[in-house]
């Protein structure tokens, strides 16, 4: 992009900044730091690369661009991705969810206002009902879907032509998704965690359009424990930013960033109240496993699915727990995190850590 073109980009976004910070709206604040082309993204560089391969090639040729899926953990910056491919091919995005389409008819409904080369995204694509999933294989292949009228013998197939479209499906757990439906994806792309140095980039541009002073060192704490993840790293930008305005001078320095941290109960690594209930949990409940995750929520008080995709992730990464195909089991690296000494190897467990 030319330089007069990022200057009314940062100029839109600090509109868009101030009309939310005035209306109190939290999400309309989160939406307002997202990146709005994909010069402006930062990390995910090999997805960056190839996805705007296939996003110049589409414009090159005039035609919608492949079907497109996103997987990887919450916050990564799916949801972003979906809204820069619509804003790169200056094609309105009409947004879903899996849940959402409980049956056919939801998904035909859908389908049937779209208009040539919209947007469709689709999030948590791997939880829509079977039947819409059987409809969804036909629209992507062949832009066209069976309307079935009636019930019985009596039953029409009538077949309904639906305009050249792009769906961009997001999923946190892409194994869950059927082999037909991943084949008729063009691109697939799975968004890894950040570094620390690209977090801290995302904090001081937030930073800057939040107007927020900021200290390099207050940014590489926020940084660092930010779990990897964009969205907690400008959630936690906001919360470090309100305590210096209360408690302090309004510059978010180290001092600044390691209160407001402690005070919200994320540790020095990223981990924060959910992630060391479920490692305490398992390490002085159930002696460090193997547990099974239905019996680790349980325990933890939370929902299967939250201590499966939200914690389980970023301590598997970090090395503190291991699935197992007993259970999930803490490893002495979280048995150190938490101040405790692992149980000693008897060696009936010991080839639980092989592999």
């Amino acid at each position: 992009m030319h330089d007069d073109e990022l200057a009314a980009a940062e100029e839109g976004h600090l509109r868009s900044l101030v009309a939310a910070e005035a209306d109190g709206d939290e999400r309309a604040v989160e939406a307002a730091l997202r990146p709005k082309n994909l010069d402006e993204v930062v990390g995910q560089t090999r997805v960056r690369e190839q996805l705007g391969l296939v996003l110049e090639a589409a414009r090159m040729r005039d035609r919608a661009p492949d079907h497109v899926l996103l997987s990887g953990p919450p916050g990564l910056g799916k949801t972003t991705l979906a809204m820069i491919i619509a804003a790169e091919m200056t094609a309105p995005l009409r947004l879903t969810s899996g849940p959402a389409i409980t049956h056919a008819g939801a998904l035909a409904a859908i389908l049937s206002g779209l208009n040539e080369g919209d947007v469709l995204f689709v999030d948590e694509i791997h939880r829509m009902s079977r039947p819409a999933e059987e409809m969804l294989y036909l629209a992507m292949e062949d832009f066209r879907v069976d309307v079935v009228i009636g019930k019985g013998p009596g039953a029409t197939a009538i077949p309904l032509e639906i305009p050249p479209f792009t769906l961009v499906g997001a999923t946190t757990r892409a194994g869950l998704l059927p082999g037909p439906l991943r084949d008729r994806f063009g691109f697939t792309a799975h968004l890894e965690f950040y570094e620390a140095e690209e977090l801290e980039r995302i904090v001081q541009r937030s930073a800057t359009l939040l107007d927020v002073h900021l200290t390099g060192e207050g940014a590489a704490e926020i940084a660092s424990r930010s779990r990897g993840t964009p969205r907690i790293a400008n959630r936690l930008l906001r919360r470090v930013r309100d305590y210096a305005q209360v408690r302090a001078d309004g510059v978010v320095t180290l001092d600044v960033a390691h209160a407001t941290l402690d005070l919200y109960e994320v540790d020095r690594l990223g981990l924060d109240r959910l992630d060391r209930g479920v490692l305490d949990v398992l390490c002085r409940r159930f002696g460090g496993g193997p547990v099974g995750i239905s019996t680790l929520a349980v325990a933890v008080g939370e929902e299967r699915e939250t201590v499966e995709e939200v914690a389980e992730p970023f301590l598997v990464r970090m090395g503190f727990l291991a699935r197992t195909p007993r259970g999930r089991v803490a490893t002495p690296a979280g048995w150190a995190h938490l101040g405790l000494t692992a149980p000693r190897d008897d060696g009936g467990d010991g080839a639980l850590f092989e592999a």
